[in-house]
């Protein structure tokens, strides 16, 4: 079991909720601080931070590289016989599996629960069209793009700039070249017509505009001067609309 799971972290949970049930996600768990919203492809984690500027907080507006998985003491063992070092560990939020990759970066999986019907399927009420993808940055896309092998993502596009990976149980990885291994920033792909997406969002009022093929979404912590303008939401490869 591998699922794209990026985690948001935001002062600003209620303009999020707007725009990612506009988009086509369904809020499936709010537990204060905590919120998570089902694609039709993936899951994304948002966690709730103090408004910035001072007190608040310096994670505000930033997104960091997560997945779910099934069993987190098998997944740790596959991934060290596949030659990426992971191991399970006791985090603030529960147990979890770390994962330690060549260029430095690190990231969490976590225990995924599975859904009413018995299976790991995101809900069915969610747009089927939308994924979520979560974004390394790495000085080695190649030697990245192994490591994403060894924790079960399947290659799909590659080039020397970039590459992206799908996973059994939804959403999109993908590694972008950059000087520092770190998070990238959030971002969608949209099996469909972009121009549908854009309809929805102009309907409630939310900015948006599509340029080259791209669907630009105006990011509620544009303000916070951690997060970029626009949140990106691109056609999928497969996409035929």
């Amino acid at each position: 079991m591998l699922r794209a799971r990026p985690i948001h972290f935001t002062s600003r949970p209620e303009q999020w909720t707007a725009l990612l049930t506009t988009l086509g996600l369904v809020n499936t768990v709010n537990d204060g601080d905590w919120l998570e919203f089902d694609a039709g492809s993936g899951r994304l984690a948002l966690h709730r931070v103090e408004h910035t500027p001072a007190p608040g907080s310096p994670e505000d507006g930033t997104t960091i590289f997560g997945v779910e998985v099934g069993i987190l003491d098998e997944f740790a063992r596959r991934t060290r016989e596949d030659g990426t070092n992971a191991e399970v560990i006791d985090a603030s939020h529960g147990t979890t599996v770390q994962v330690s990759a060549k260029d430095g970066f690190q990231f969490l999986a976590d225990q995924s629960q599975k859904a009413e019907d018995g299976t790991w399927a995101t809900s069915s009420r969610a747009d089927q069209a939308l994924a979520v993808v979560a974004t390394w940055v790495s000085p080695d896309v190649d030697g990245s793009s192994q490591e994403l092998r060894n924790i079960g993502a399947r290659p799909r596009t590659s080039n020397d700039e970039s590459a992206t990976f799908s996973t059994k149980n939804g959403g999109v990885l993908r590694i972008i070249h950059g000087a520092d291994a770190t998070n990238g920033d959030l971002a969608f792909e949209y099996d469909g017509g972009l121009e549908r997406l854009l309809d929805r969002l102009k309907a409630v009022e939310i900015e948006a505009r599509i340029e080259d093929g791209i669907l630009y979404v105006a990011n509620p912590d544009a303000a916070s001067g951690a997060a970029p303008a626009s949140i990106l939401v691109e056609k999928s490869p497969a996409s035929t609309a």
